[in-house]
């Protein structure tokens, strides 16, 4: 097991046209993700629908999450944090096109209960 430090904000890819998935950590039932987001959103028509329980920190930017069901896209700011349920359908809206919106996720097995 690597003892060296980190930082979510070190190297982060230029802005692209599509996002950028880093891997921080994996264990068994459960990895850690770093997620960087510039302007980009869930394509229209498109929703994510895990199998797993995700939670997610918005760390730098801004963002609009729309859950299945919900009529306004939820805006997530810095410190920000939610809990997606596995099967909970969700949809990025949008991400900010000025900042480089860095996420924090973490999947695992989703609860039994």
């Amino acid at each position: 097991m690597s003892t060296e430090p980190g930082n979510m904000f070190a190297q982060l890819p230029p802005a692209g046209s599509e996002e950028r998935f880093q891997e921080i950590l994996r264990r068994p039932g459960a990895s850690i993700e770093r997620i960087v987001s510039a302007g980009q959103a869930t394509p229209a028509g498109e929703w994510y629908d895990q199998g797993w329980d995700e939670w997610v920190l918005l760390l730098a930017g801004s963002a609009g999450l729309l859950l299945e069901g919900e009529a306004e896209p939820r805006t997530l700011l810095p410190g920000d944090y939610l809990l997606l349920p596995a099967h909970c359908r969700h949809r990025v809206e949008w991400t900010d096109q000025d900042l480089q919106t860095v996420w924090l996720a973490v999947h695992f097995a989703a609860s039994s209960g």
